[in-house]
């Protein structure tokens, strides 16, 4: 009667045995497809975080473009540099005076484009201390020049105003254009005079 039972633990041993076996297998399954599931969303992850960004950029020992951002990201997979907290650029002239001051609260620079782009509460001034406002502008690195398709409004140092369809500037903002332009400006009353 004892050969039978211990017979019978033994099955029974042996049984728990495969059972942790098979368990196991299949928990280092699911460890593996967790784990190329993990692998597969930091291809995506940003690869450089800057908290503070403050850049000069120089040319000939002269200051030409300073840039500060509360936050810079990086993403190698996507090749662009986001700044999702806002920035502000400065260029200058080769006096080192301020010939423009750009506001975003968005910006993004994707390098193989060669575009910087600016979104929501777009604030750009020049020398002339002309204010442009728009949702969006766009810089093209290559042609130095900004551009916009969305409504943007100018606001000029005398308080008149002038609205567009769509916006093209140079990179000072000192010569742009604008389409399908409405707006109020005043008219001196002694022209004929």
């Amino acid at each position: 009667m004892i050969k039978p039972v211990f017979n019978a633990l033994r099955i029974q041993w042996q049984l728990l045995v495969v059972l942790a076996g098979v368990a196991m297998l299949s928990a280092c399954e699911n460890d593996l497809k967790a784990i190329q599931k993990i692998s597969s969303q930091e291809v995506s992850k940003p690869i450089n975080r800057t908290t503070g960004l403050d850049v000069v950029m120089s040319e000939d020992a002269l200051v030409k473009v300073h840039l500060t951002s509360p936050l810079m990201i990086e993403y190698l997979d996507k090749n662009f540099k986001e700044m999702p907290k806002g920035l502000k650029v400065v260029e200058y002239d080769s006096l080192m005076k301020e010939s423009s001051v750009l506001t975003a609260d968005y910006g993004i620079q994707r390098s193989n484009e060669n575009i910087i782009e600016l979104r929501k509460n777009v604030v750009a001034v020049n020398a002339k201390g002309e204010t442009f406002k728009s949702d969006e502008l766009i810089m093209d690195m290559v042609k130095k020049e900004y551009h916009s398709d969305k409504p943007v409004q100018v606001t000029f140092a005398d308080g008149t105003f002038l609205s567009g369809t769509n916006f093209k500037s140079d990179q000072a903002m000192s010569h742009w254009t604008m389409g399908n332009t409405t707006g109020q400006i005043p008219v001196n009353q002694n022209l004929g005079q």
